[in-house]
């Protein structure tokens, strides 16, 4: 199982401790940038994420910004891509227990070190249910298909 890991400018230093973390755990990660705390825009990274997620079976995404807010946006555009915004352990779990996310997305500002580890450990730990979730996950997988959705 490989993970793909990006940032904007406001979530390197997270990304570095994301990936020494994966790394201490035999967890394949491959960095898609940036390198640098130059100002990037925050969509070029979610979007490098979620074609390398796409392109291979069974990988997963970690995406870091500010707040994760804008990479959570970023990512929930593409189809067959679930990112779930955590800043706790209880949504890490559920994201990937009954939502299948197959990205998470986290805040360099919001969440420290710590927080940061406990969410990914209760994200990597976790696995999806099935069950009366699978239904749920098709119809969200469904709605990015159109431009317009009545439910």
């Amino acid at each position: 199982m490989k993970y793909y890991i990006a940032s904007d400018h406001a979530g390197i230093d997270i990304k570095e401790f994301i990936k020494n973390l994966l790394k201490d755990k035999n967890i394949e990660v491959e960095d898609l940038g940036p390198n640098s705390k130059d100002r990037v825009d925050y969509p070029d990274f979610a979007q490098k994420v979620c074609i390398k997620i796409k392109e291979e079976k069974n990988s997963f995404g970690i995406l870091i910004c500010g707040s994760g807010i804008g990479m959570s946006m970023a990512a929930n555009k593409f189809e067959g891509i679930r990112a779930a915004l955590c800043h706790n352990e209880y949504s890490a779990k559920m994201a990937r227990e009954h939502n299948d996310a197959n990205v998470i997305c986290l805040g360099e500002r919001v969440s420290g070190e710590g927080m940061i580890e406990e969410i990914l450990n209760s994200w990597l730990n976790a696995s999806f249910e099935g069950g009366r979730h699978t239904n749920r996950v098709e119809k969200i997988n469904a709605l990015s298909k159109f431009s317009f959705c009545r439910i």
